[in-house]
């Protein structure tokens, strides 16, 4: 069809345009649009002249207009503390996905664990109309009008669903691996007090350790601050150098042990470089242990040994059952906590404890 002067031009058109373009009512462009079961009741024909036309004319529907209408802007807000590589991206990737299926959209705004941040992005994204909530590793200490589902943050908030890792299990697993492999000194690299899984997981080592006969030696303890070492050396919270501060400072005080049990993968990884600088083999002097699976935990030399979180999964399993509460907001039977359950991946970063140890 050739273009005519009275064309809206591209980019530019409204409901009201293409329907006076088209020469049809409003509502009957809408329900096209919209795909609407009413629509079968309008002849193909015209509803391909409606496609072909909005198209044509690039035309971009009033998401806020119809959002008022269906009380939903297909939108959803993800809270997170950091984009950093590990945990966030095998999370996010999860989410994507199940998002995209669905055809919603989300805002992913990071805090960085600044208290203020936590209380005026959710404000934010609420006045942007977001449908529900998906917390990433953060505490769901919110107070929203829309569905909220946390992602490891270990709350009792009301109306919140959380997905959680089995951390009793999980590092259950990863120390009866170490203590078969000969190890009773074993040191341990607790995370930061910011993130919700480093309480409970170390609970989890305290049962774990007891039901093994392990002594838990406060000499052998060492924590990361990733929030002082942002500041204090410009790193990202989440690189390697979490691990590789804290390994040093053990290593000053004593070498008296024989393997590491890592908060996370990334403070793995450091922690294996600060024992290579200090002439230390992996795992001929000390077998080392992360925890999540990281993409990059397999192309570590040595691959790491980990106790694997389903990342992706957990990421999945939150978009699904935020999108479920978002459209079913009366069903007021929620579940309360989900627990999803870790495995054992073991690699090249443990062995057998050497004779002389």
């Amino acid at each position: 069809m050739a273009k005519t002067k009275s064309d809206p031009k591209p980019g530019h058109v409204n409901l009201k345009m293409l329907a006076e373009h088209l020469q049809l009512s409003q509502t009957t462009v809408s329900l096209v649009l919209n795909d609407s079961p009413s629509a079968k009741s309008i002849p193909q024909e015209t509803r391909q002249r409606v496609m072909d036309a909005a198209e044509k004319l690039n035309y971009r529907p009033n998401y806020f207009a119809r959002s008022l209408r269906q009380s939903r802007s297909m939108s959803v807000g993800v809270l997170a503390p950091d984009l950093s590589e590990g945990y966030f991206t095998r999370v996010m990737s999860g989410v994507v996905e199940e998002l995209t299926q669905a055809k919603y959209f989300y805002f992913t705004a990071c805090h960085d664990w600044k208290r203020e941040l936590m209380q005026e992005y959710p404000r934010m994204l609420v006045e942007r109309a977001v449908d529900g909530f998906l917390l990433l590793n953060t505490p769901a200490e919110i107070e929203v009008p829309v569905p909220v589902v946390a992602i490891s943050a270990h709350g009792t908030e009301p109306g919140v669903t959380h997905i959680v890792l089995d951390h009793e299990k999980a590092v259950t697993m990863a120390l009866t691996h170490l203590y078969s492999l000969g190890h009773r000194r074993i040191a341990f690299m607790r995370g930061p007090k910011v993130i919700p899984d480093s309480d409970f997981r170390w609970e989890g080592i305290q049962i774990a350790a007891k039901s093994l006969g392990l002594k838990l030696d406060p000499a052998l303890i060492t924590r990361i601050d990733s929030g002082a070492w942002s500041e204090k050396t410009g790193h990202h919270p989440m690189s390697p150098e979490i691990g590789y501060e804290p390994m040093r400072a053990l290593l000053e005080k004593t070498r008296d042990f024989t393997a590491i049990f890592c908060f996370n993968d990334i403070a793995a990884i450091g922690a294996i470089r600060a024992l290579s600088e200090a002439g230390l083999s992996v795992p001929g002097d000390v077998s080392v242990v992360g925890f999540d699976d990281i993409q990059s935990a397999a192309f570590c030399t040595p691959s790491l040994t980990t106790v694997r979180q389903p990342l992706n999964e957990m990421g999945k399993l939150g978009a699904r059952i935020l999108l479920a509460r978002i459209a079913h907001p009366e069903n007021t039977a929620l579940t309360a906590e989900v627990v999803v359950q870790p495995e054992l991946v073991i690699r090249e970063s443990t062995g057998p404890v050497k004779a002389s140890a």
